[in-house]
């Protein structure tokens, strides 16, 4: 049976209103567009590097592009990447993203948010701002970014992961959120959505943190005798270091004083991790959640390392192999574009598998071969 070819980008692109008045339009929007893409396949990160990579590869372009006036300068990337409205370029990632997810179906989904370090200018500093921070949707199995949402300014997560769930499509999916997330609306809102949550807890919850540290530990004194529950474990060797995870999960929940105001709320987690590395002292850590699933070991330990990946298949990639945290553009909306940018480059790489190798040995393999660079973009 012949796999569905992956959606094509640029016809979503299409779908971005160019904002420039018409006596300034002497590149196609989308030329600009699919430029900047490519580059930034290729290992370009600034506005002049783009340049050059769309004159390097201008006789490669012109074969799917009209370019009418030349390759676009320095300053007319930065122009459009200013004015192109960042809800706009979302919009046309999360349509093409849903036709992606069509092809592969996303079943766990980490939610998570990350500071661009760089986007915090010298004034932001004194003012006491941040910079831009967004929060991503991380299909961990499928290695997919779903879509992505800016907090707002003196706000948090709090108020992004709602917007962010909003435009997902998560029915029957399991969706994971750390202890910032943990929020009774926000778990009634994946449930109204027809999903499943696994929530991190720490001590933002009242007592509810509280409580169920104390009745694992509780339980682990009485060898959790007379305690219907689901336990698992898990040893990882490698390199001189040796990992253990066990997990605990328990549907006798009726005892929690908060249990009906968290919609649908089934059982309670809690996991351990051991880390040994030789010629160092053991180091154990212990985590707890709450859950709209059933008591299930395997299945709990599997959705809490999937969202732990969303730290290192998404966050540390953006960080190391795009360096997003040393990128300083900062101008008007040309930050959020960007951070959008990187998100669809990063799918396109991951979701090509012809190369079995890193991200960043596809951007070299890209950036030297006009074939692969071809496939990645799937025109």
């Amino acid at each position: 049976m012949k796999e569905p070819k992956t959606p094509a980008l640029i016809e979503h692109l299409e779908q971005i209103s160019d904002p420039r008045i018409e006596r300034t339009k002497r590149h196609k929007l989308i030329d600009v567009l699919v430029i900047a893409v490519c580059a930034t396949i290729c290992g370009a990160e600034a506005w002049t590097e783009m340049e050059e990579f769309g004159e390097a590869k201008e006789e490669w372009f012109r074969t799917f592009l009209e370019l009418p006036n030349g390759i676009p300068s320095h300053d007319t990337l930065r122009r459009v990447f200013m004015l192109v409205k960042p809800g706009e370029f979302q919009r046309s990632f999360l349509s093409w993203v849903k036709e992606l997810a069509a092809v592969v179906k996303a079943e766990l989904i980490n939610i998570d948010g990350k500071h661009l370090r760089g986007s915090r200018s010298g004034q932001d500093k004194r003012n006491g701002k941040e910079g831009l921070r967004m929060v991503s949707a991380w299909a961990s199995e499928q290695r997919l970014v779903l879509g992505q949402v800016k907090t707002q300014e003196k706000s948090n997560e709090i108020t992004a992961i709602p917007q962010l769930l909003e435009m997902l499509d998560v029915t029957g999916c399991i969706v994971t959120i750390d202890a910032m997330g943990c929020q009774k609306e926000i778990a009634a809102q994946i449930k109204s959505q027809e999903a499943d949550y696994m929530l991190s807890l720490k001590g933002n919850q009242g007592t509810l943190h509280k409580d169920v540290t104390d009745y694992f530990q509780w339980a682990e004194k009485i060898k959790f005798k007379d305690i219907e529950h689901s336990f698992t474990e898990s040893i990882e060797k490698d390199h001189g270091r040796i990992e253990q995870r066990r997990c605990w999960t328990t549907e006798d929940v009726e005892w929690l004083v908060q249990k009906e105001a968290w919609a649908g709320l089934k059982s309670i987690v809690m996991v351990e991790s051991r880390r040994e590395v030789i010629g160092q002292a053991a180091s154990v850590e212990r985590r707890y959640f709450i859950s709209s699933l059933a008591a299930d070991a395997t299945e709990a330990l599997r959705c809490v390392r999937g969202h732990w990946a969303i730290e290192n298949s998404l966050h540390w990639v953006l960080d190391v192999s795009f360096r997003e945290d040393d990128c300083r553009i900062r101008a008007e909306n040309a930050t959020e574009n960007m951070a959008i940018l990187r998100h669809i480059v990063l799918n396109l790489l991951k979701q090509e598998k012809s190369c079995k190798r890193g991200i960043k040995t596809k951007r070299l393999k890209a950036g030297w071969d006009e074939n692969y660079l071809l496939k990645v973009l799937q025109i």
